[in-house]
């Protein structure tokens, strides 16, 4: 099953994957701290406001290679660095679920909307699920957060969600200036792209 689930990929898909993994993770890095300093006095994890930037990558990872399920790898490769390098993260055997379970989130919005990051609208929802997703993940798992808090923390990560979605459409547009890349044909009907 993973070997026919991988198998849908081209060799030239998962290098592109793996890098957007690799850069995701490499971007966390500083930025992790830096959103900590901002959202530590609201008692918000850091990741709920700068979490639009790490699910850029994965809503990339669709965009251009205009395949359902290439969010999802793309978190479980970031999982594995995590896990290999112990850097990005220190959720142990949880980081597989709170890395790769985003990544599902975005193949689903994508699937349901018969999408493949060819739009902003589906970035941008696509992002947003993931970033809800992930923060709802990490907050049930590591934090006792109450209401109120729990709310501003959902409604700053839906904004960075979203905003990470836009950034991603942004870059894949430019990309498609340059070459030609998957998941940009849409329908007339509006039912989004035509590739798998």
């Amino acid at each position: 099953m993973v070997r026919k689930f991988v198998g849908r990929f081209s060799i030239y898909h998962l290098m592109i994957i793996a890098l957007l993994a690799a850069l995701g993770i490499a971007v966390k890095i500083p930025l992790q701290p830096l959103a900590q300093m901002i959202t530590g006095p609201l008692f918000v994890p850091g990741g709920a406001m700068a979490g639009g930037i790490y699910m850029m990558f994965p809503v990339l990872a669709v965009s251009i290679t205009g395949k359902t399920g290439a969010a999802a790898l793309c978190g479980f490769v970031q999982a594995l660095l995590v896990l290999i390098t112990g850097l990005g993260g220190h959720h142990g055997a949880l980081t597989i679920v709170t890395y790769t379970v985003p990544g599902l989130a975005i193949d689903l919005v994508m699937l349901l909307s018969h999408h493949r990051g060819c739009c902003r609208i589906c970035c941008f929802f696509g992002s947003m699920a993931a970033n809800l997703t992930g923060t709802l993940l990490v907050g049930a798992a590591f934090f006792s957060i109450p209401l109120i808090p729990l709310l501003l923390m959902l409604c700053s990560a839906a904004l960075s969600g979203g905003l990470g979605g836009l950034l991603a459409w942004s870059i894949t547009k430019q990309l498609k200036k340059m070459i030609k890349i998957g998941g940009e044909k849409t329908t007339k009907a509006g039912r989004g792209s035509t590739r798998e």
